[in-house]
């Protein structure tokens, strides 16, 4: 499953502070469809992600009915995003 959409970049202080694109609404429902095949635990779904030139694999963290998708910082870096940019995510999730 390929998804692509675009979203704010927002930083989460927490614990272990991070930051994050939320997957839109729509994306979501194909999401969860797929996560009872895909997940290794509370609803984690591994991903291939890119932004732009950079890829990296990560997994989707469900929150209140959708989808984080966190951002390393050497994507933030090698991608010039900062907090508040809206950024266009590409996702593949192999099911």
């Amino acid at each position: 499953m390929d998804l692509e959409f675009s979203g704010e970049v927002w930083f989460w202080r927490g614990p272990s502070p991070f930051h994050f694109v939320t997957v839109p609404e729509d994306d979501c429902a194909a999401l969860r469809d797929a996560a009872a095949l895909v997940t290794y635990g509370w609803g984690m779904i591994p991903v291939a992600a890119r932004i732009g030139g950079t890829g990296w694999t990560t997994s989707l963290f469900p929150k209140d009915g959708r989808y984080l998708v966190p951002l390393k910082d050497r994507v933030r870096k090698a991608e010039q995003i900062d907090i508040g940019d809206t950024v266009t995510v590409r996702l593949t999730v192999d099911v």
